[in-house]
């Protein structure tokens, strides 16, 4: 058998053994299966294979080979354990050992079943002894665990390594991303004080567009041809709403609106975006190294951009000084380019655009900073994680310019829910302020007009 040492460790000592479990005596509690699972990944039975499997095995020969062949061996592996050592394992228990082995092997352990899940949108591990999984907007408790915080820690160590980043001690916190794309965050102890934390944002795996949207309730028919015309008009549009409430989603669904003749240029602290354009170039931040040298942010590939000839710039996220060059670019002829946010309404990703150009440049103006939001933003999408775990598009607020001090805004298109009474499901309807947009002028340049009066029809 491949992989596998000639001489397999003979029988474990009586006092390594530690006897068979006793079955639970006649009327005594049932395990629910989540507590059968915890016992069982935690069990000395657990142990005895998992440790006569590393032994045994040439682990640089077994990562070269496929997952299949890997199960089939350490199965051979565990079926001689049980036999010899006579160890108290169903065949269902034994396979779920083998798979909880071949996880730790390939993948990252007792969540690998999470990230195959279609349905899971959000991984939260909280310590060896929590872990939660977001399924259509709600988080719930999973019966997985880890054997102790050292298993979580490899586990993170692992993920960290793939993507050429640390995390010890030394450096406790570290964003990084797994081979399929999805998002990761990691905080270990002492920073983390229950335990090593690890927080994932599944990659989705296929590209939901405007019109999917539509028939899912996150937005309106009215909306979408909107924002198709917005689009196709170059219009600088900014994403704004709370952690997980779908900025990048509707991002990637506004980008297929791009003209694929147009170069763009992404730039992210960790590569979500799934532009389908056929002329994308996307850059990603780099974090100093352990001397502290060599990092790149993104406000450097902002700057960078600016001079790779971009017909867009689409900026994954600003949160920092960089606000202030992605202003710059949306202001001399980089039409079209797109941004997220973190902010709670449209007026308070102006608020927040303010100060993080305040951190590039605290010399200019605040009158400065604001004349230059009103000529580089055009549009504002609010998008919230409302309580029934849907995530809609809440508001299309268009820039309107300034009058004194003040930047103009006007609400386009707004979800006013239904507060007559309460119900679990939130309901409500997409209604269009019926107001001439300030960029009609724009759409009757490229044509579009019409299209954008006959969406603005209630």
């Amino acid at each position: 058998m491949f992989g596998v040492k000639k001489h397999v460790p003979q029988a474990l000592s009586h006092a390594d053994a530690g006897a068979v479990e006793p079955a639970a005596p006649m009327g005594a509690p049932q395990r629910t299966p989540a507590e059968g699972y915890e016992a069982l990944i935690r069990s000395e039975n657990f142990r005895k294979i998992r440790t006569v499997v590393f032994a045994s095995m040439n682990m640089s020969a077994a990562l070269m080979k496929t997952r299949e062949q890997v199960s089939a061996a350490i199965e051979e592996i565990a079926t001689d354990v049980v036999t010899r050592e006579q160890l108290n394992v169903t065949v269902a228990e034994q396979a779920l050992i083998v798979g909880e082995i071949v996880n730790d092997m390939f993948g990252v352990g007792p969540i690998e079943p999470l990230l195959a899940d279609d349905a899971v949108t959000d991984i939260l591990v909280n310590g060896p002894d929590q872990v939660y999984a977001e399924r259509r907007g709600r988080l719930e408790l999973t019966p997985l665990k880890f054997r102790d915080n050292a298993h979580v820690i490899n586990v993170a160590q692992r993920i960290a390594a793939a993507v050429g980043r640390r995390v010890d001690e030394s450096s406790p916190m570290v964003d990084a991303r797994l081979a399929d794309g999805s998002r990761v965050n990691v905080v270990l102890p002492p920073i983390a004080l229950r335990g090593a934390s690890i927080s994932i944002r599944k990659f989705a795996r296929r590209n939901i567009t405007l019109a999917r949207m539509a028939q899912q309730g996150n937005i309106s028919q009215e909306m979408v041809r909107m924002l198709k015309v917005a689009s196709s008009c170059r219009l600088n549009i900014i994403i704004s709403g709370g952690t997980g409430s779908g900025k990048t989603t509707l991002l990637n669904a506004l980008s297929h609106h791009i003209d694929e003749h147009e170069r763009v240029v992404t730039i992210e602290d960790a590569a979500e975006l799934q532009l389908q354009q056929p002329h994308v170039v996307s850059l990603e931040t780099r974090p100093e190294n352990s001397e502290g040298l060599g990092a790149v942010t993104q406000r450097d590939l902002v700057r960078n951009a600016l001079r790779m000839r971009p017909d867009r710039i689409i900026l994954g996220e600003t949160r920092g000084p960089e606000a202030f060059d992605v202003l710059q670019a949306m202001n001399t002829g980089h039409d079209g380019s797109m941004t997220t946010i973190h902010a709670n309404t449209p007026r308070d990703a102006i608020t927040r655009l303010e100060s993080m150009v305040m951190m590039a440049n605290g010399n200019l103006p605040l009158t400065a900073i604001r004349r230059q939001i009103a000529s580089a933003v055009h549009l504002i999408l609010q998008v919230e994680r409302m309580r029934d775990g849907v995530r809609r598009v809440t508001r299309v607020t268009e820039v309107a310019g300034m009058e004194g001090d003040v930047i103009i805004t006007q609400d386009l298109f707004a979800f006013r829910y239904d507060a007559s009474a309460y119900q679990e499901d939130v309901k409500g309807t997409f209604e269009s302020s019926s107001l001439r947009p300030v960029f009609a002028t724009r759409a009757a340049y490229y044509g579009l007009e019409q299209a954008l009066m006959e969406a603005m029809r209630p």
